[in-house]
């Protein structure tokens, strides 16, 4: 086999993030390196990092079903676009954690099924009551993920951080940009939607099962 034929066995593809697909075409296992981190599957917590993949994965395809719903009910409104642009960011989240499952082979949580379906009807639930109830449900559900992530870096930060680098930069970035949507929901009349209080609490506490059950499951 010639040496070009041997380097294609060997690196099938490339994650758009460096990393190498963890079996060689000969089915021999080769380490998985997340950029240049030194992020590898031999030097990693593998069940903390596995729960924390997991679960992001499930909480970013939630938000992506909640912003389906409420496009689905809001989109040809005055504050459709306000909407898009923070579903075009939890897009580009969910490709991101779809990508590190690849990566860290790591399985999706069973709930999936569950979630497209919860998900969506909570965002077109919520935007039936206008603006201000998709707004309401936004600022709920991304300072519960903002919340998570933060809870998430300090978990990274006390096994030994250097090695989850990169790990920690996306969750960081990722957090920000919820708390930016959590800033939006409030400046678009947010705390006006009916029972706001109620609603709002009763929607975290919903964020809180899926989160428990999504590392689990």
């Amino acid at each position: 086999m010639s040496c070009a034929r041997a380097l294609a066995a060997c690196c099938l593809w490339r994650l758009r993030t460096g990393a190498l697909q963890p079996l060689s075409a000969y089915g021999r296992r080769i380490s998985v390196r997340f950029c240049s981190s030194g992020m590898t599957l031999d030097n990693i917590n593998r069940e903390a990092v596995d729960r924390i993949i997991r679960v992001d994965h499930a909480g970013e395809y939630g938000a992506n079903r909640i912003y389906a719903g409420q496009m689905a009910v809001l989109g040809r409104t005055s504050i459709g676009p306000v909407i898009q642009k923070m579903w075009d960011q939890e897009k580009d989240h969910l490709k991101k954690f779809n990508e590190l499952m690849v990566a860290f082979r790591v399985r999706p949580t069973v709930l999936m099924p569950f979630w497209n379906v919860v998900g969506f009807a909570l965002g077109a639930g919520t935007a039936l009551l206008g603006k201000e109830g998709a707004m309401a449900c936004t600022v709920a559900v991304e300072e519960s993920i903002a919340h998570h992530y933060n809870n998430q870096i300090r978990t990274l930060m006390e096994k030994e951080p250097e090695k989850y680098e990169k790990l920690l930069q996306v969750i960081k970035k990722f957090r920000d940009e919820e708390l930016e949507h959590h800033d939006i929901g409030l400046e678009h009349d947010a705390e006006l939607a009916p029972a706001y209080v109620v609603l709002k609490s009763v929607i975290q506490a919903g964020c809180k099962v899926a989160i428990y059950l999504s590392e689990r499951l």
